[in-house]
């Protein structure tokens, strides 16, 4: 054992040090010898074991030669305890002579008494800590049952410099406990003491963490399951109730003879709750919210805007009715086009607002001055939320007192764009009084309260929520920003029947559902080699049309320039940096077969019906989940079947697995591809570079002129 301890006093002689250098080996010192003298004293325990076994005992009750090694041990003691007396003395005399010499030296100056007197207190206080730490491990042996006692022995043996008869008393105090204690040292490494007499500071014992289970409102915790697997059950439109035959029959000239189970369970609860036309719901109350959750490619579209549609069918004036509020332009201009299908012949009209046409012209298409004031040119308005807020706010005569239906596809995304305040928005302008002299207001619409004999007299059109996403959020402290109204969920999540007839639910913490036909695989690679493997995948492995998602515009554009300056594939690029004239050309081309792989960023990837898309190709890797739910999406869409795969960087794979695997996502397959397959490659890659490079320097050139 040794005790190395540096301290530093200002403005002390090389004297001092020395001193202090002496008395801190005084005190190692003394802790050797006293641990040879335990040393000693166990050895002799043993003895006296062994004697003991061999030996009877004497009449006296002792074993025999006892008292001869007692008296050899208590001898042995006290000349050590005199050998320690002489050395201990000698130190402190010559310190003390020291001390003398400087005083007499110096002078009686006071400083130099102080300074003398702080040294000792030093000592001392070194001597009680050195001690302490002593006492402390050996409490810990002994389970804490000596601790007030060796606290008192250790207070005496630093109360200073005393008489040489007190400190032989303390040493044989402390003689006396070793002995004490030796006995149960070597007990104690004998046999092992109970657990529970033993007391460790600082342990805890390992108990189960009790997972914390979500409470969730009813409507979340039981919702009404739709079927997921769209091919096993199909239904046929004559079986699902109350659709109108103007409207089978459109459905029947579009090639539509069956319902996907989500169009099944939703269109009926929609008309349902407008079953007393778009006033009032079913007695006079308010019609719940819908809420929609369901994969991608299983037809929420459709499912609302059949009911919406023969909902209006019998309306008399012209009014925004229906509002669908949508997260991208492409998207709005899929859901209108669906609209104006089956909207063709009834009188009611569809607009479209999302910043593609001047701010003057849409004005035009919403709202016609009229001696009598504004009157409204749309029945149905489908707008992204950006430019909707602009038309709100700047539009005179646009007005949404009249709105029935409030439809928000996409409504994760909306949700999380909460920051815009554009749903707010949209609810304070449908519940503002009329501005005109009255001649509405007998409809005059107020916000909704509890049912009162007063709130029931006049006729009001409520405002019904209807929300619709593939990865819709189950936080109702998100949610509850939506402020719905009793609402009733429709999830994917489904419970399928075993051979013995029992029922095998799907765990529900799944929080999202991908398509069934869809295969999911995932490439681990560097990132030198990245382009390599899509090239690979479109020369080597012949896939066609292929949609590459990537992270940013920038990143799209020059995977494409790279791709087109190494030849043989037909790409195109769409992202937001394109005009929306180009962006839609580039879309038909892909669709009917002219483009090959479509290197896109996210804005295809939320809700964007692409037809025909056979792979989907992640070059990089999304960063959340349901990024990655709306890419895959695109593909196996209706019941057909697809393939993903997802480029990832070795330091993310471990992430990107966790990612999907909480969120229920398991069958996806590890597809490792070689390097000796991409060497093929690579020399035409590199002149491919050296291209690109040129180009780029051309564009940022071309920019800055």
């Amino acid at each position: 054992m040794a005790l190395f301890c540096i301290q530093r006093y200002g403005g002390e002689d090389e004297q001092d040090e020395e001193v202090e250098a002496e008395d801190r080996a005084r005190l190692l010192l003394e802790r050797l010898q006293q641990q040879a003298k335990a040393r000693e004293l166990k050895k002799q325990r043993e003895e006296q074991s062994q004697g003991r076994e061999g030996a009877g005992l004497s009449p006296g009750g002792e074993p025999e030669g006892k008292g001869r090694r007692k008296r050899e041990s208590e001898e042995q003691p006290s000349a050590l305890r005199r050998k320690k007396l002489k050395t201990k003395q000698q130190p402190r005399s010559s310190s003390e002579e020291r001390a003398s010499t400087e005083e007499a030296a110096g002078g009686s100056s006071p400083t130099k008494k102080k300074k003398a007197n702080r040294r000792k207190s030093k000592v001392q206080q070194e001597r009680t800590e050195a001690d302490s730490e002593e006492d402390i491990k050996q409490e810990n042996i002994n389970n804490f049952k000596n601790k007030s006692h060796k606290r008192k022995k250790t207070d005496e043996e630093t109360q200073g410099d005393e008489t040489g008869e007190k400190e032989s008393s303390e040493k044989a105090e402390g003689n006396q406990t070793a002995k004490e204690e030796l006995p149960l040292v070597a007990s104690g490494e004998e046999a092992d003491c109970p657990p529970s007499s033993m007391m460790i500071i600082g342990d805890y014992d390992a108990k189960p963490v009790q997972k914390v289970q979500p409470f969730l409102p009813q409507w979340l915790a039981e919702p009404k399951r739709v079927q997921k697997r769209i091919r096993d059950n199909l239904c046929p439109i004559g079986d699902v109730p109350g659709i109108h035959p103007r409207l089978l029959k459109k459905l029947q000239m579009n090639g539509i003879d069956s319902f996907f189970p989500v169009q099944a369970e939703v269109i009926p609860a929609i008309l349902q709750s407008a079953s007393n036309g778009y006033l009032m719901g079913r007695g006079g109350y308010r019609p719940k919210d819908i809420c929609v959750s369901a994969p991608t490619g299983s037809g929420k579209t459709l499912s609302f805007v059949i009911p919406i549609v023969q909902v209006l069918l019998d309306r008399v004036v012209c009014h925004v009715r229906a509002l669908v509020v949508l997260p991208t332009k492409e998207l709005a201009q899929q859901v209108s086009k669906v609209f104006n299908v089956y909207t063709d012949g009834t009188g009611l009209k569809v607009a479209l607002i999302t910043g593609q046409k001047s701010f003057a012209k849409e004005q035009e298409m919403l709202v016609q001055k009229k001696v009598t004031g504004y009157c409204s040119l749309a029945d149905i308005v489908v707008a992204t939320p950006g430019r909707l807020t602009d038309h709100i706010n700047q539009t005179p005569g646009f007005s949404l007192t009249q709105l029935r239906f409030l439809i928000v596809d996409e409504a994760d995304r909306m949700i999380d764009d909460m920051h815009q305040n554009c749903l707010n928005q949209i609810v304070k302008a449908a519940f503002q009084g009329q501005n005109d002299s009255g001649s509405n207001m007998l409809f005059q619409r107020t916000k909704p309260g509890p049912v009162t004999a007063a709130s029931s007299c006049s006729p009001q059109i409520p405002l019904q929520k209807l929300l619709f996403s593939a990865t819709l959020t189950q936080d109702p402290e998100k949610l509850q920003q939506l402020d719905l109204f009793q609402p009733r969920l429709f999830t994917s999540v489904y419970s399928e029947k075993n051979r013995d007839g029992t029922e095998t639910e799907q765990e529900t913490n799944h929080k999202y559902t991908l398509p069934e036909g869809l295969s999911q695989c995932y490439v681990p690679c560097d990132l030198n080699s990245k382009p390599l493997l899509l090239l690979y995948f479109m020369l080597t492995m012949k896939f066609t049309r292929v949609l590459c998602f990537t992270n940013s515009r920038e990143a799209s554009h020059r995977l494409f320039l790279l791709v087109q300056a190494f030849g043989g594939i037909t790409v195109a690029e769409f992202s937001s940096r394109l005009p929306p004239n180009e962006r839609r050309r580039t879309m038909k081309e892909f669709e009917q077969g002219k483009i090959q792989l479509l290197i896109s960023t996210d804005a295809t990837a939320r809700g964007i019906d692409v037809k025909g898309v056979n792979y989907v190709i992640n070059y990089d890797a999304p960063q959340f989940i349901r990024t990655y739910i709306h890419r895959v999406g695109r593909t196996a869409r209706a019941g057909e079947a697809g393939v993903a795969f997802s480029l990832v960087l070795r330091i993310q794979e471990r992430r990107f697995l966790r990612m999907l695997r909480d969120a229920g996502i398991q069958d996806i397959k590890k597809h490792p591809v070689k390097g000796n397959s991409l060497k093929p490659l690579v020399e035409q890659y590199e002149g491919a570079l050296c291209k690109l490079e040129k180009t780029v320097k051309n564009e940022r050139a071309q920019k800055r002129a």
